[in-house]
């Protein structure tokens, strides 16, 4: 079929117009991706400077270089200060909730550890807002009046219970995506603390070394020994520091790394010797692990193929020989 321009159609729609429509497409796309090459950046090193700036800051045994920056931190905690006071007057606040929020924060990455007064403060304001708002649109007002009793509870208990652990599932899916970034480059950074330590290095030089060799391609698990080896610098105990990490990240492989480290520091057992064996272990459940998705995939590849690549074989097979066919009995 071809339209009034003479051009070909497809159900209507002409085919030189989709196609210089796909074209202009293909082009945008092209100009983003060359755009994405050309204006990469180093994502460590903006945290870096800043854990350095807070390391000299903890030396100095101050907490703003200046009297404007810190006054600007005194308005920045104005509201969290008015948030904690409600809570406090409220009763609802308590040391060991915070304490989990805030070992929380950290292991999303989050370091300001105010946020954990508003993570407590929006598990209680949330089911009150959100929770208030569904109840007057389900019993307030018509616009679920042909839904049973049974479904219109449903839905106000469920807007009531997502909306109080919103941010608890928040955090858990940061943490989550966050320590799988990191347990992709364990191995690898195991494998460069070792060459560090026969190198003759020491633990905060080669950590210092790891993260600034690793951070371009793991930024998170760079950010994490960056802080690590400041940590080392300037922490009277240096104990402190590995557990410090064990809790910053929420994997049992950095655990186990961080009794091999504690123990070589206060037994001075060989620490390369024990780290190579660490990252054999980890390199080895990596490989299992991809091994795993690897089995998963002719069982997940059955539904696509199934409803979408079957269907588009048949018809590409059999559609000329049904186009044939009915050529020749309308014909005859």
């Amino acid at each position: 079929m071809t339209t009034a321009s003479g051009g070909p159609t497809i159900l209507g729609v002409d085919v030189f117009w989709v196609a210089t429509l796909l074209a202009a497409v293909a082009a945008g796309a092209m100009l983003v991706a060359l755009y994405a090459v050309t204006t990469v950046r180093n994502p460590m090193s903006k945290r870096v400077k800043a854990l350095n700036d807070r390391r000299e800051q903890l030396k100095a045994g101050i907490t703003a270089s200046t009297s404007k920056r810190r006054a600007k931190l005194v308005q920045k905690n104005e509201t969290t200060d008015r948030i904690r006071a409600l809570l406090n007057s409220l009763k609802v606040l308590q040391d060991d909730q915070v304490k989990a929020a805030q070992i929380k924060l950290m292991q999303a990455g989050i370091r300001n550890k105010d946020y954990a007064v508003a993570v407590i403060f929006g598990r209680m304001v949330a089911p009150i807002v959100l929770g208030g708002l569904i109840i007057y649109l389900v019993y307030g007002t018509d616009m679920v009046a042909t839904w049973s009793p049974l479904k219109a509870y449903g839905l106000v208990a469920g807007t009531l219970i997502l909306s109080y652990k919103a941010p608890d599932i928040y955090l858990k899916n940061k943490i989550t995506k966050r320590s799988d970034a990191i347990r992709k480059g364990l191995p690898d950074a195991l494998d460069l603390l070792v060459i560090c330590a026969e190198a003759g290095l020491t633990v905060d030089a080669a950590f210092a070394r790891v993260a600034r060799e690793l951070g371009r391609a793991y930024p998170e698990l760079g950010e994490e020994f960056s802080l690590t080896a400041i940590e080392l610098g300037f922490l009277t105990d240096r104990r402190q520091a590995f557990e410090n990490l064990a809790m910053r990240i929420d994997l049992d492989a950095v655990k186990g790394v961080v009794t091999t480290m504690i123990q070589t520091e206060k037994y001075g057992t060989p620490l390369a010797s024990a780290l190579r064996v660490l990252s054999a272990e980890f390199r080895n459940e990596r490989m299992m692990r991809a091994e795993e998705k690897a089995a998963r995939l002719p069982a997940i590849m059955t539904v696509p193929l199934i409803l979408f690549i079957l269907p588009t074989l048949f018809v590409v097979i059999l559609g000329p020989a049904a186009c044939s066919i009915s050529d020749q009995l309308i014909h005859r």
